[in-house]
């Protein structure tokens, strides 16, 4: 299941019209200027999980309510098979499989994440991303460059991360092939509905 931009933007702007919001309060719910959100809205732009969440939030649903259309509906245990989950797209070129999408009040976000090996990444500085709370990365296969504020980690299949998140941090494959990992992104304590998690 892979719900197209167009799709999510359209349910974006049903639900922003339905609420009596403006695209205004929307593009600063989501730290965007009001062309960036327009665009993402239209289906146009890159929905990224950060603009997805901050949606959500803004609009008081729950983030997969956006992507299938209809609040997840689970509460006693969801299984979800190897090599398939709710494709969420986070960032360009990684692929983002969603391990929990139909259970409803998660307390964190599972993740399969692929991350591609980019010859030209390998010598540029990683970039940093930050989100309120924290997360486990569990390097799954291929091997992954890690990035904390000032220190750089080396990690292949079996190594496993647990950071504040809230702290700069980034990742890339190495190696030559993708890195897969599961990444288990876990909500702040004191979650505040006008801050919400912000990953790239």
């Amino acid at each position: 299941m892979k719900p197209t931009p167009a799709e999510v933007g359209n349910r974006i702007r049903s639900l922003r019209e339905d609420l009596g919001l403006s695209a205004d309060d929307m593009a600063k719910a989501t730290g965007r200027s009001l062309d960036e959100y327009l665009t993402q809205e239209s289906g146009k732009g890159e929905l990224s999980f950060t603009f997805l969440y901050k949606c959500a939030r803004r609009l008081g649903i729950d983030v997969i309510e956006l992507l299938i259309g209809e609040p997840p509906h689970l509460s006693g245990y969801e299984l979800t098979r190897g090599g398939t989950g709710l494709s969420i797209c986070r960032r360009t070129g990684f692929e983002y499989l969603h391990q929990a999408a139909f259970f409803k009040n998660k307390l964190c976000e599972p993740f399969i994440v692929t991350a591609p090996f980019v010859p030209e990444e390998q010598d540029r500085p990683i970039h940093l991303s930050y989100h309120r709370g924290q997360e486990l990365d569990y390097v799954i296969s291929g091997q992954m460059r890690f990035a904390f504020e000032g220190h750089i980690e080396e990690l292949k299949a079996g190594d496993t991360l647990y950071y504040d998140s809230g702290r700069g941090h980034g990742m890339i494959a190495t190696g030559g092939e993708p890195c897969v990992f599961l990444a288990i992104v876990l909500k702040p304590a004191d979650d505040d509905p006008d801050e919400g998690i912000d990953i790239p």
